[in-house]
């Protein structure tokens, strides 16, 4: 079984050699990882830091450039375009998310071939981020629930778990945030369901690079409405 990682990175040269470095840590018997770098034009050193972390493993990491900051959107679906394995995740290139956490997420989704597979912060017991992300995202998730008829406790968690051929069916036109809104709607309005298992969480400062903001909920929130009735969606 091979799981391709998708992680989009923008100006994160502090931390992605250390997210590459526990990526590669997840690999086990039977689980094969493809890890596939986007560097969305980053200015801060990050493409150097990709170079020496490529150099560092087994040729398990394969990267592509953009020449203009297209969004976090637009790079996952560059990764996309690349990916070969049987599964797809979504990895930020912070450290707040723990890749240790894979193998719950692969188990599932391999005991349910049909699902789509989220890693929720909320069933986890894990510390919140500023109470305005927080309880936006409780918000989102609310109104996605409403909307489409799921049960969800995190719509907008970054560990999203697909099959490729179930991804890669769907027309995503996402170019920023919006990814988590758009994927969520469109597999719903497919009838795909979307578990869940508990993962942690370890949520950083605006300070230490945190870049959603405010306009991004809004932005999520439209998204879902437009989709929840849009023709072949």
């Amino acid at each position: 079984m091979r799981l391709s990682v998708l992680i989009p990175v923008y100006n994160e040269a502090g931390t992605i050699e250390e997210v590459i470095h526990r990526v590669r840590g997840a690999a086990r018997p039977g689980l094969e990882l493809e890890i596939i770098v986007v560097d969305d034009a980053s200015t801060d050193g990050t493409a150097e830091r990709i170079r020496s972390a490529a150099a560092a493993g087994a040729g398990d990491l394969r990267t592509i450039r953009h020449s203009g900051n297209t969004g976090k959107g637009a790079a996952i679906r560059s990764a996309l375009a690349m990916a070969t394995g049987d599964m797809v995740i979504v990895q930020d290139a912070d450290l707040e998310y723990d890749p240790a956490d894979y193998a719950k997420i692969v188990d599932l989704m391999r005991r349910e071939p049909d699902a789509a597979v989220y890693g929720s912060r909320i069933l986890g017991d894990n510390a919140h981020s500023y109470l305005r992300y927080y309880y936006g995202g409780r918000a989102l998730t609310l109104v996605f629930n409403l909307l489409y008829g799921t049960r969800l406790t995190d719509l907008t968690t970054c560990y999203k778990a697909f099959r490729r051929e179930t991804i890669a069916a769907l027309p995503l036109t996402c170019r920023r945030f919006e990814f988590c809104p758009e994927v969520s709607a469109r597999l719903a309005r497919r009838g795909i369901r979307i578990l869940e298992v508990p993962i942690g969480y370890h949520p950083r400062t605006i300070g230490a690079g945190k870049k959603i903001r405010w306009h991004d909920g809004l932005h999520a929130l439209w998204i879902l409405l437009a989709l929840r009735w849009r023709p072949g969606a």
